[in-house]
C-alpha cells in the first residue's frame, strides 16, 4: 500500500510540472505528457481504491 501511495504522489507531481509548463510556458508537448500522466494517475487511483477496499475488509 505504501509503495502505491509513493507512485500516486511522484505521478502528481510529473502532472503538476507537466501541466504547469503548459499553462505557463505554452509548451505544447507538456500538455500531451500531461495527459499521459494523466491516464497513469486514473489507473493507479483505481488500483488504491481496489486495495483500499481489501484494506478494509481485514
Amino acid at each position: 500500500m505504501k509503495d502505491l501511495i509513493a507512485k500516486i504522489s511522484a505521478e502528481i507531481e510529473t502532472f503538476r510540472i507537466e501541466s504547469e509548463s503548459l499553462s505557463e510556458k505554452g509548451i505544447k508537448a507538456a500538455g500531451a505528457r500531461a495527459r499521459k500522466s494523466s491516464l497513469e494517475l486514473e489507473k493507479l487511483l483505481k488500483e488504491f481504491r481496489k486495495v483500499s477496499i481489501e484494506e478494509s475488509k481485514k
